[in-house]
């Protein structure tokens, strides 16, 4: 058999898996709530691998590695912002919204609970969210899009647009069926493929080598990919980039406050006592997949500086990974190792299209709609939003004009600015108000999308830092000016008191602690 045939069936082995997931997740799914949160009941092992893979994207294994390729180790300050924001995410964040959301009168997704936290009347919070979220969305399945179709170009030699919608279409289809079960369940099979993945293709290409342990010097001092006569700063993390530069890249870290597939895991746990769980296996997961992530850029610099072949994306040299597994693999284990990209790119734009179509019927319809739909109805519209979104994507994507990892920072800025800090003042500032979280958010979204597309600010400091900023300020100025509703203080206390008594009783369950406090 051909190598393309080889590969196409080990894709096929790994789509019908998917698909067989979705099925799992369709004959759980049979109530609302099961499709957009998973009935709150999602073990603390699934959350913490599911966040931390809906969160890599393609970006792990070909955007990440492509810039580490091109700029060197200066590109790292990304990577430590990421990590520590994830750690601080599922250490403070997690677990009280856990609890605080259940208590703010069972809200099921980021906008609604914005709404009910500061009993928001007018409706104007929960709408402006969900518009936030549909439009940074649409961008951040973009570049799902557009992942997807420099996958099959690399490791298939095929057509962009068809490799496009092949992936875009199995992602719609197990996302449309089986709901959140489906999406995080596959998100468990995607992030353990991926932690393979990133294990083995480095060490792989490392044994290839004619002088392994040159791998630290030969990018330094010999050419390779975009440098003529080597890169003399590949090992220095500050060549290059100025304090803004890294400023900007730690910042990345905060926008995990704020992505709405991110903390819908957190809302979705059994309990706030279990993140703790959550925490250290999505961790100890991510902490693995960045290490191999960088030693693919390390190690690939010295492979493809020292053999004949070469980068098929030469602009952004984002197909690394995926060159490298073609190349040292037997055709069929090359392509059960390449489903890992795809992995990557599918576990993350699943999970956007749910919290998408959830944004769609649960956050605007529901609040414009004079005819309230029933369970069935809602199942049926949710998934019906899925593919809408999905096709709008593709169409962005048919002319990609950025990266994967330009896609990937406008969205994840637009997210941290706008919903990042309204998450942290939600769960420890009891002084917030509805107006103060609106400004909030208006003040971050409009700062990143005309601080990103204005030339003359966008190359000063990523867009996250001055929205995260100017948002903060915004909040807390327009909260001090108007009054919190004594209901909303009053369920702050509460929800203190729940949080406080599931981190004191592990071993009970989540509804003990709601009776235990009504008491």
């Amino acid at each position: 058999m051909s190598e393309n045939t080889w590969m196409i069936i080990a894709v096929i082995i790994y789509f019908g898996m998917m698909l067989a997931i979705g099925y799992y997740g369709w004959r759980k799914t049979t109530k609302y709530g099961d499709y957009v949160i998973g009935g709150r009941d999602l073990p603390a092992f699934v959350a913490g691998i599911s966040a931390g893979a809906s969160d890599m994207s393609g970006w792990l294994l070909m955007g990440l590695p492509g810039a580490l390729f091109v700029s060197g180790m200066s590109e790292l300050w990304i990577v430590i912002g990421l990590f520590l924001g994830a750690w601080a995410n599922w250490q403070w964040v997690a677990p009280r919204l856990r609890a605080y959301s259940e208590v703010s009168n069972n809200s099921i997704t980021l906008p609604s609970f914005f709404e009910n936290r500061t009993h928001d009347q007018t409706r104007a919070l929960r709408i402006t969210a969900a518009i936030i979220i549909i439009f940074f969305f649409t961008f951040y399945v973009s570049s799902g899009m557009v992942a997807g179709g420099r996958y099959f170009e690399s490791t298939f030699k095929g057509d962009y647009l068809w490799g496009m919608l092949i992936v875009g279409a199995i992602t719609v289809v197990y996302t449309f069926v089986g709901g959140f079960f489906a999406v995080s369940y596959t998100d468990v099979a995607q992030g353990v493929l991926m932690f393979l993945a990133l294990l083995i293709v480095p060490i792989m290409a490392l044994f290839a080598l004619d002088n392994a342990g040159d791998i630290f010097s030969y990018p330094v001092d010999n050419p390779y990919g975009p440098h003529e006569e080597g890169n003399p700063t590949f090992f220095n993390f500050f060549a290059g980039v100025s304090a803004a530069t890294i400023i900007g890249n730690l910042s990345w870290g905060f926008g995990y406050m704020g992505q709405p597939h991110i903390v819908t895991r957190f809302m979705a746990l059994r309990s706030p006592s279990e993140a703790r769980e959550g925490r250290n296996a999505g961790m100890i997961w991510v902490g693995i997949c960045y290490i191999g992530s960088v030693f693919t850029a390390i190690v690939g610099a010295s492979y493809f500086g020292t053999t004949q072949h070469s980068v098929t994306d030469r602009e952004g040299f984002e197909t690394i990974f995926l060159d490298m597994t073609y190349l040292l693999f037997h055709p069929l284990f090359a392509g059960l190792v390449l489903t890992a990209v795809l992995a990557a790119i599918m576990s993350t734009m699943s999970s956007q299209l749910l919290v998408t179509s959830s944004a769609l019927i649960e956050d605007l319809y529901r609040g414009f709609a004079k005819k309230e739909l029933t369970g069935p109805g809602l199942l049926i519209a949710s998934r019906g939003m899925v593919v809408l979104i999905a096709v709008i994507a593709v169409l962005m994507a048919l002319n990609p004009s950025d990266t994967i990892l330009g896609l990937v920072g406008f969205a994840w800025a637009g997210f941290g600015a706008a919903f990042g800090p309204v998450v942290v003042a939600s769960l420890f500032w009891r002084r917030l108000t509805a107006p103060g979280a609106l400004a909030c958010m208006i003040v971050g979204a409009v700062t990143v999308l005309v601080w990103g597309y204005v030339p003359a600010t966008s190359d000063l400091i990523y867009e996250m830092v001055p929205g995260v900023l100017f948002a903060t300020i915004a909040m807390v100025v327009v909260s001090l000016a108007t009054t919190p509703k004594p209901e909303s203080e009053a369920e702050f206390d509460r929800a203190g008191q729940v949080f406080d008594y599931a981190m004191e009783h592990p071993e009970q369950s989540f509804d003990d602690a709601l009776e235990h406090t009504a008491r």
